[in-house]
């Protein structure tokens, strides 16, 4: 077991690693931006990624107090299913709770069986990560200006 802040270090550095991985990259609209906090633009919908001991995940998430104006958001999105690369790997997920109680629509991807705690797992996370951004941002590329709309 790690203390409190060994985990907290181990974790800023497996996502410093990432972002200097990620940082010649550029997105889909060929600007450089900082991947590891990526901003959609739009208020109430978040790209959010983690990694911890069991597995990492990726996440586009609507999290909007108004629940009609997060299922709009939601089914606008899901419109576009056919524009995400690899669509049919991805979680449609309409409705959901967080840990707080809070309710939220995401599209998710995660691996399981890696742990952010072992460094010889960060090349599996790193690049299931990597691959599933790029995913996220080309589709969010081609709809952002449509659900802004909304």
């Amino acid at each position: 077991m790690y203390s409190r802040e060994q985990s907290a270090r181990i974790r800023q550095d497996f996502w410093t690693s990432f972002g200097k991985y990620m940082s010649p990259i550029p997105n889909a609209g060929g600007e450089h931006i900082n991947w590891v906090n990526y901003k959609t633009g739009i208020k109430n919908i978040y790209l959010r990624m983690d990694a911890d001991r069991e597995r990492a995940w990726i996440a586009l998430e609507i999290t909007h107090n108004d629940q009609l104006t997060q299922q709009l958001y939601f089914d606008q999105l899901v419109s576009f299913k056919s524009l995400l690369e690899n669509a049919g790997e991805w979680e449609w997920s309409a409705h959901e709770i967080k840990d707080n109680g809070k309710p939220f629509c995401s599209i998710s991807k995660s691996i399981t069986q890696v742990n952010v705690f072992r460094q010889t797992d960060w090349p599996t996370i790193i690049s299931f990560l990597k691959s599933s951004i790029i995913e996220l941002d080309a589709f969010w590329y081609v709809v952002k200006d449509l659900v802004e709309i909304l």
